[in-house]
């Protein structure tokens, strides 16, 4: 019997093509009050799957627009009250269901604060929705499965849709149009070399840099709450400064090497990591001849992280089967988690 992660995941591509016709004005809107305001500090709040679509759009911010972006530890608001400084700041919160406590708590801090606020969320009838000055949808529909899958694409999107806006930039925005196509190619991508390591498997390592870091952080933890499989992700730039004395003969690591700066590097990690007989599985586009597991491609390499999560979603979703674990229900996990 398929998963509903499965089927959600496979959902992903729709959603998009939603969002993406949906909501014009209020991006262009918030992308004219970002260019013309005055933002000294920038700082994402989110837990979960939500905070690794945070990194990924605070990489992007970061790269695109260069203004450094924090992620806020949210104890500093709800349990340390301490007094900061919110004028000047933009502060973004991701998130599937708007209700955690500490998400909202922050929000509710900055924005009071005089900070501009933005909250990209599922659930626009959600206490972080009425929080926030700028709450933008992203329309990917309930969620069945505790995993999330599709409202995890769905925040990198809106995340891009965001820094596209800010930056005015129409080559990122008519690439962002082509993603439905990108993601529902991604479905296909055959992803089973992955499920034959990593179904005996009990602990992974999941690498990337740069953009892919998030898809990296966003991997491992559902290798954890879907497979129960032991998963922690580096930066291909940290992996040499400790957690390399781990590997040993077919140790698994699965190196996502999208387009761009950073993929030299981690093939070349690839390659020194087989040299030391860990059991490599490199997620790289179909031109790196050394691939174990073909990545998609988007319209512009900043994008692909948003298909690498399709694909990866796809794969996940079959392995927990194959490990004899049902990925919607795992253990000790509820869809909502609520943090203080």
């Amino acid at each position: 019997m398929t998963s509903m992660m499965l089927k959600e995941a496979l959902g992903a591509a729709d959603c998009v093509a939603l969002q993406l016709a949906s909501d014009t004005q209020a991006y262009a809107e918030l992308g004219h009050k970002l260019r013309t305001t005055s933002l000294s500090v920038a700082l994402t709040v989110a837990r979960g799957s939500s905070d690794h679509a945070a990194n990924y759009c605070a990489y992007l911010i970061m790269a695109r627009l260069g203004r450094v972006v924090a992620s806020l530890p949210m104890s500093l608001v709800t349990l340390y009250k301490s007094p900061l400084r919110a004028r000047d700041t933009l502060t973004i919160a991701i998130s599937q269901s708007g209700q955690s406590p500490d998400v909202v708590e922050a929000m509710r801090y900055f924005r009071d604060g005089g900070a501009t606020t933005v909250a990209l969320v599922n659930d626009m009838n959600s206490p972080l929705s009425r929080a926030a000055e700028w709450a933008m949808p992203l329309r990917a529909g309930r969620e069945h499965s505790i995993a999330a899958t599709k409202s995890f694409i769905a925040s990198l999107v809106a995340s891009a849709r965001l820094v596209g806006q800010w930056q005015n930039d129409a080559a990122l925005l008519r690439a962002l149009a082509a993603l439905p196509d990108a993601l529902q190619a991604a479905t296909t991508c055959d992803w089973s070399a992955a499920i034959d390591v990593l179904a005996p498997a009990k602990n992974i390592m999941v690498v990337g840099r740069g953009l892919s870091f998030s898809i990296a952080l966003e991997a491992a933890l559902k290798f954890k709450e879907t497979a129960a499989l032991q998963a922690e992700a580096f930066s291909g730039a940290e992996i040499k400064h400790g957690p390399m004395a781990l590997i040993e003969d077919g140790y698994p690591l699965l190196i996502f090497a999208t387009c761009g700066p950073t993929q030299p590097g981690l093939r070349q990690l690839a390659r020194e990591m087989r040299e030391r007989g860990a059991s490599v599985l490199l997620a790289a586009p179909i031109d790196v001849a050394e691939r174990d597991l073909t990545l998609p491609s988007a319209a512009t390499p900043d994008l692909d992280p948003i298909v690498a999560a399709q694909a990866f979603y796809v794969m996940a979703a079959k392995l927990a089967t194959a490990r004899g674990i049902n990925p919607d229900r795992p253990r000790n996990l509820s869809k909502v988690t609520r943090t203080n």
